[in-house]
């Protein structure tokens, strides 16, 4: 399925994001992708559960979902979207290249579903640039700014 300018796409479910994605778990943190408008906008959702593995030691008695893993999602959740928009043409390597305002609002926590709202701000032949904010309840707990390249 290619996507075209404008148009909403119907939600990506785990097998299709897995289809797109490269990462598996542990580090796979998309569970499905909605609200898709070609690579202008989508949102990455997350169900947050006490088993995955970081939480044994981020933190004992008090699990925190590492920031870091946040910043992923919102990753992950932009990379589907312009994997997506190229159709068929996967490519073999996605490259981080920014990471920038980055900011912390409140702890994610197991029983959380955080939401990945991805709007892109700019586009340069195969990299993506994209303003991101992770939400639980409607409640921004993260945000960043994000640049990414796919490679062939």
């Amino acid at each position: 399925m290619t996507a075209e300018p404008g148009k909403v796409l119907e939600a990506l479910d785990i097998q299709r994001v897995l289809a797109l994605l490269p990462h598996r778990y542990p580090f796979l943190m998309v569970d499905r992708v909605e609200k898709i408008d070609s690579d202008n906008s989508a949102v990455g959702i997350k169900a947050v559960t006490i088993n995955e593995p970081h939480f044994q030691g981020h933190f004992p008695g008090r699990p925190v979902m590492p920031g870091v893993l946040l910043i992923e999602g919102m990753a992950q959740t932009a990379g589907a979207i312009c994997i997506l928009s190229r159709g068929t043409n996967s490519p073999s390597v996605v490259y981080f290249l920014t990471i920038d305002n980055c900011k912390f609002r409140r702890p994610v926590v197991p029983g959380d579903v955080v939401e990945f709202h991805m709007t892109k701000t700019a586009k340069r032949r195969n990299m993506w640039w994209y303003h991101g904010e992770a939400k639980v309840n409607g409640e921004i707990v993260a945000e960043a700014d994000l640049g990414a390249m796919l490679g062939e």
